[in-house]
């Protein structure tokens, strides 16, 4: 067999977990395509008789790219008007459901957005896909104990956040309609009920009432908003209970057009965390 196409063989044996790498790294199914593209471009330049390992060097490349991406779009943000969400990962499509092998929710991707660059490779590399530290240490430019401290923060950062779900996806189903129902009828009480009295929302523009937070802390906040869009929204849509991300959804369509997209974390019975997003582009594949 040729060179070249043996090589590209072994590459798309890898390609799906180099693509689940670069989607924890940078929560977003477009970048992360492009992360493992120049990864290929790398592996082609290189002279594979140098390459003991294939799978940890198609790793730490895709890590070193990211690192890089990440670097580069932290020097561009300018303030945000509220907070930018990962992308979703609608439905349960083999190839989609591929990308979240342990479970990786939305919420999760938020906490670790909030990461330094560094502190992401590590923990990801580490935490979620087992590298060891000697490995990702030349990635970030720092010892294997400071990156095994970098991860150590991370962690805590993780841990000290709501980022998992109940594993019963019908008990999530049900709590998640009982907070619309709840929503539906302008009951406060039970909507308070229905909530986490720590929950967080995020929202994206555009999802919540102009005005208004679009990060909300605390159930009486969160039930207050939900009332206020029953109230002051573009009026009622169809409703259609979806997985995101492993974890209830819910999808709300207009006209035949997805609308508002929320991704929930229910924890022992309890929504904990909201994720909305209602970029129509962002949502323009998930009708139907």
């Amino acid at each position: 067999m040729d060179e070249q196409v043996w090589l590209a063989t072994r590459f798309e044996e890898y390609r799906g977990h180099l693509r689940a790498v670069a989607y924890r790294m940078l929560g977003s199914l477009a970048e992360a395509d492009d992360a493992v593209q120049e990864a290929w471009l790398r592996l082609h330049r290189t002279d594979s008789a140098d390459i003991d390992n294939l799978g940890g060097w198609l790793t730490t490349v895709v890590g070193r790219v990211c690192l890089d991406m990440l670097r580069t779009r932290a020097s561009r943000r300018e303030e945000p008007a509220g907070p930018h969400l990962p992308d979703p990962v609608v439905g349960t499509d083999p190839e989609q459901q591929a990308l979240l092998a342990d479970s990786v929710g939305m919420a999760l991707l938020v906490v670790l957005d909030t990461l330094d660059p560094a502190e992401r490779l590590a923990f990801v590399l580490h935490d979620m896909f087992g590298l060891p530290f000697d490995e990702i240490a030349p990635v970030v430019g720092r010892s294997s104990v400071a990156t095994r401290q970098l991860a150590s923060r991370a962690r805590r950062r993780v841990q000290g956040s709501p980022t998992t779900p109940d594993t019963s996806l019908d008990r999530q189903h049900r709590v998640v309609d009982a907070f619309f129902a709840a929503a539906r009828d302008g009951d406060f009480d039970a909507l308070v009920a229905v909530l986490d009295p720590d929950v967080v929302l995020r929202a994206e523009g555009g999802a919540l009432p102009a005005g208004a937070s679009r990060v909300l802390h605390g159930a009486a906040a969160v039930a207050n908003h939900a009332l206020l869009f029953r109230s002051t929204g573009p009026g009622p849509g169809v409703n259609r209970p979806v997985v995101v991300n492993g974890a209830a959804g819910m999808l709300v369509s207009r006209d035949g057009r997805p609308a508002v997209l929320f991704a929930f974390t229910v924890q022992n019975d309890h929504i904990a965390t909201i994720e909305v997003i209602s970029d129509p582009e962002r949502l323009a594949d998930l009708s139907g």
